[in-house]
C-alpha cells in the first residue's frame, strides 16, 4: 500500500523524512509548486531517499473552475519547479480537492492519483485519530492520503508505519503500487 502526503513541502516535512528513513519506508509526495523553491533541499532529499515526487498543482486551486490554459500553467510551473530542485520530473498528478473532470484530465496530461483512505487530517488535527485511521482503514493496494503540512499528521506517521507493518503491509510509492500497469493520462487511479 502507498502512503501519500499532499500540500508540502513545509515546516514539518524534514521531520517526516527523518521518521520515514528510520522506519525504512517510502512515500509519495504530491507537492505544491509554490512551496518547492523555499524547500529545495527537502525536495532533493526526497528524491535521494527513494520517495516519489509528484505534482499537486502550483497553488491548490479548484482546477474545474480554471480554463484549460490555466490548468496547464498550474501543472507546467510545478513540473518545472520540482525538476529544477531535484532533477526528477513527476509523472503523477493529484488534483486539489480531488476535483477533476474530462476536460481537466486532458489538460493535465498525466495519470490522476486519488486515494482509497482519506485521513481527513486537515480537519481532525489529532495524532491519535490520524494514527488510528491510518492503521485500521487501509486495504491491500490502497492509497492513504495525509498532509505533511500538518504537525499532527507528521507526528502520527511513525505509528502509522509501524501499525501497517504489523498488519503485514509493505509500504511502496504509488508508481511501485502500479508497477507493470500502464497508467493513462487523464484517468483516475485507484479505481474501485
Amino acid at each position: 500500500m502507498a502512503l501519500t502526503f499532499d500540500d508540502g513541502p513545509g515546516e514539518y516535512t524534514a521531520h517526516l523524512l527523518d521518521e520515514l528513513k528510520q522506519a525504512d519506508a517510502r512515500a509519495t509526495f504530491f507537492m505544491l509548486g509554490q512551496n518547492v523553491h523555499a524547500h529545495r533541499d527537502l525536495v532533493r532529499r526526497m528524491a535521494a531517499e527513494g520517495h516519489e515526487l509528484a505534482n499537486h498543482s502550483w497553488s491548490h486551486p479548484q482546477l474545474t473552475s480554471l480554463s484549460s490554459a490555466g490548468v496547464r500553467s498550474q501543472v507546467r510551473r510545478t513540473q518545472e519547479a520540482i525538476k529544477e530542485a531535484s532533477g526528477v520530473e513527476p509523472t503523477l498528478f493529484r488534483p486539489p480537492y480531488g476535483a477533476t473532470d474530462a476536460r481537466v484530465g486532458k489538460a493535465i496530461g498525466m495519470p490522476l492519483i486519488m486515494w482509497s483512505v482519506d485521513s481527513l487530517d486537515w480537519r481532525y488535527r489529532s495524532v491519535a485519530r490520524n494514527a488510528r485511521v491510518g492503521v485500521r482503514e487501509p486495504r491491500r493496494d490502497g492509497v492513504v492520503l495525509y498532509h505533511d503540512i500538518h504537525e499532527a499528521s507528521v507526528e502520527a506517521a511513525p505509528k502509522v508505519v509501524a501499525g501497517l507493518k504489523r498488519r503485514g503491509f509493505t509500504l511502496v510509492t504509488v508508481s511501485e503500487l502500479y508497477q507493470g500497469k500502464q497508467l493513462k493520462p487523464g484517468r483516475l487511479y485507484p479505481k474501485w
